[in-house]
């Protein structure tokens, strides 16, 4: 019971705290049009970003209220440990329960949420004029995301499972190197593997921008192997770009919204700005950054992962390694929210470095024209509060790295 206290508890200090930083998020709302965004934003547009955001928020909090009250009532009331026992009706083996206990979790989470992301794609993203999903593609996207998480996420997770079984708490050491080793391999082949699976992916042709690319990737001694454009623009408006790979070859991938929205100039100081983050080795230690804290993660999780206090706090009426498992997420997620902060604090200071090399390597005039941009093509939010950035924000507020670049070509032209 007292377990079973505390998980309810984190939970609702969660609900609580993020339903604050909303607010005043929400609240931090102006009116005004900031003097460096006035030659982008007119009147219209710029409310429309504002009811955009307040019509976000406000269908969030709708949906972190359903999901925290369902998760409170089936924690308060043992839903999961009463689960545990219809299951083990059916299933003798430790491994194979656990994983339909997760995989038939998952399927009904999925199918409570559906109706949420239709709503979210078919009317916010339609009425505010971003949306191009068909609801075809809406059903394929779907039907592949469960074929992936159950191959690649059942893999894992039988691995897991197994070594737990064969190991006991020494399990976590060669699970983290197995973890570490996934990672590599997905982000040097999630452009060839994964990503074909959901979209199409064009070498671009030649022409001057790719001639412009290739003799910027000379200046700086950057090897790129490939420039592919997807076709982001079958499902969104909006705009990205971001690289794969590791070692001497990379490549880059920009969405054909945002080669249609912005000039060469501003297509390179995008692309400059993504070179910086390999030249800063920001890949580097971000994946260095994960495998510490998945470390500290399994670490800690192998302390408790045979302790039945916790499969009893969730209904259970014997322990179970996957009710273990559950208790823990909850448990640990007051670590993971520290170390999260950690993380977004060394994002920004990242994005930052990123801007900087692009406007020292090629133009920040054009770098910052296209955040300008970008922010508007995306209806951002100019104005968060200082609050919710800090535990929130990935990338630093358009605002401040507008000024931040302003400052660079200032001491560049003295």
């Amino acid at each position: 019971m007292s377990i079973l206290i505390i998980i309810l508890v984190i939970i609702s200090f969660d609900f609580v705290f993020e339903r604050i930083l909303d607010f005043l998020n929400l609240k931090s709302q102006r009116d005004d049009i900031p003097e460096s965004m006035r030659g982008f934003y007119d009147e219209e547009k710029y409310k429309k970003s504002q009811v955009y955001y307040k019509t976000s928020a406000r269908f969030s909090f709708v949906t972190s209220t359903f999901g925290f009250v369902l998760s409170f009532a089936l924690l308060a009331f043992g839903f999961f440990g009463w689960y545990d026992e219809i299951l083990r009706s059916y299933i003798d083996n430790e491994i194979l329960l656990a994983l339909a206990f997760f995989g038939s979790l998952f399927v009904a989470s999925d199918f409570l949420n559906t109706p949420f992301q239709i709503f979210s794609t078919f009317v916010i993203e339609e009425k505010f004029g971003f949306n191009k999903t068909t609801p075809r593609l809406f059903i394929t996207d779907k039907l592949k995301g469960f074929l992936l998480t159950a191959v690649i996420g059942g893999a894992l997770g039988w691995v897991f499972l197994w070594l737990i079984q064969l190991l006991g708490q020494s399990f976590w050491i060669y699970f983290l190197v197995i973890v570490a080793v996934f990672m590599l391999i997905m982000n040097m082949f999630y452009t060839s593997l994964i990503l074909p699976l959901f979209n199409k992916l064009t070498p671009l042709e030649d022409g001057d921008l790719k001639e412009t690319i290739h003799a910027y990737c000379e200046k700086v001694n950057f090897p790129l192997a490939n420039i592919f454009i997807i076709d982001g623009s079958k499902r969104t408006k909006k705009a990205n770009a971001f690289f794969s790979g590791l070692g001497k070859k990379k490549k880059v991938v920009l969405y054909d919204t945002l080669v249609e929205n912005h000039t060469k100039e501003e297509l390179l100081a995008i692309f400059a700005h993504e070179v910086g983050h390999f030249k800063k080795k920001h890949i580097v230690y971000g994946y260095a950054i994960s495998i510490a804290q998945m470390a500290l993660t399994l670490f800690i999780l192998s302390l408790m992962v045979f302790n039945q206090n916790l499969s009893l706090a969730l209904g259970g009426e014997q322990m179970g390694i996957h009710l273990n498992l559950l208790a823990f997420g909850i448990l640990y997620s007051p670590i993971s929210h520290i170390t999260g902060i950690f993380t977004m604090i060394l994002s920004r200071k990242n994005e930052f470095e990123a801007d900087a090399f692009a406007s020292g390597t090629y133009d920040g005039n054009a770098l910052k024209t296209a955040l300008k941009k970008l922010s508007v093509d995306n209806l951002s939010n100019l104005y968060p509060h200082p609050a919710y950035v800090f535990f929130n924000y990935s990338h630093p507020p358009l605002l401040e790295r507008v000024k931040a670049i302003e400052q660079i070509i200032g001491s560049k032209e003295n």
